[in-house]
């Protein structure tokens, strides 16, 4: 399978150094391999996950036609085009996916769970093609979580093992040390044991989506639509005054100043706040 990037031409507005992702007229599964740096409008219809790549900082995009690297003022369009309904960044740069392939892909439906150790240029079939679609997915160190109707961990990608949890998770977060979050509508849950058994954490308001931005940092996003921040692994909370929205996605991480930078996707927006949401600075519309 061919592994060239896709270059996509996105409007930018110079004054606000807003990257735009303006839609367009052509099928998104047209040309699955064109020749690197082919100006190709592809139409992003729906956005899963945002997150910083650990290694290059640089911004990634999970969506419905693919991977996209927000290059510059460019979007770059990486390997092929499929649904990924979950997205995951391990460590070590190791790129974990699941969801549905392209018309044009030779991979299995359901996707199962996917790896890439090239920066998505190419994917492999790690184990459950044709049988998992995870909408949550995780990873931390050896362990991979997903849920795909019933929740599974895998220390070695391949043997899964099923886990009991209280309600069907929304989300799912593993921090550096390996504890486990998910949102549900039981609250908010934390297992330090792989899943195997389970207690509640109690934020200000009811998290919808969480994500750790560092070993002891969790960040959620609350059904207020509010920023609600832990610095010690979930025991106390403060809680944002600004309200961000519903969003789709969430993700944290530190920056080497050590400032907390939170990116949601608020509708058809990737934004990022560095202050709760006291101010707000879109990254991609």
């Amino acid at each position: 399978m061919s592994a060239r990037a896709r270059r996509t031409h996105r409007g930018l507005a110079a004054a606000a150094g807003i990257l735009g992702l303006a839609l367009a007229g052509c099928s998104p599964t047209a040309d699955k391999n064109p020749t690197e740096g082919d100006a190709q409008e592809i139409a992003i219809t729906h956005i899963h996950a945002a997150v910083r790549d650990p290694g290059s900082g640089d911004l990634l995009l999970a969506t419905h036609e693919g991977l996209f690297r927000q290059v510059g003022i460019d979007l770059v369009a990486v390997g092929p085009v499929m649904d990924l309904m979950s997205f995951a960044v391990d460590a070590d740069g190791t790129y974990y996916a699941s969801g549905h392939p392209g018309l044009q892909t030779d991979l299995p439906e359901p996707l199962g769970l996917l790896t890439s150790a090239d920066g998505g240029m190419t994917w492999t079939v790690a184990s459950r093609g044709g049988e998992s679609d995870f909408h949550a997915l995780t990873t931390s160190g050896s362990t991979v979580v997903g849920y795909d109707g019933t929740l599974r961990t895998s220390s070695d990608r391949r043997t899964w093992h099923e886990r009991s949890i209280t309600a069907p998770p929304r989300a799912l977060a593993a921090s550096p040390g390996g504890t486990l979050l998910a949102t549900t509508a039981a609250g908010l849950l934390r297992s330090t044991d792989d899943g195997a058994t389970w207690d509640a954490l109690a934020p200000p308001e009811p998290a919808v989506l969480v994500a750790w931005a560092d070993a002891s940092t969790v960040v959620a996003l609350t059904t207020g639509g509010k920023v609600a921040t832990s610095t010690d692994e979930g025991q106390s909370w403060s809680l944002g005054a600004a309200v961000l929205g519903e969003a789709a996605a969430l993700s944290a991480s530190r920056s080497d100043d050590g400032s907390l930078e939170v990116i949601a996707v608020v509708g058809d927006s990737v934004i990022r706040t560095l202050d709760e949401g006291v101010t707000t600075e879109v990254l991609v519309q």
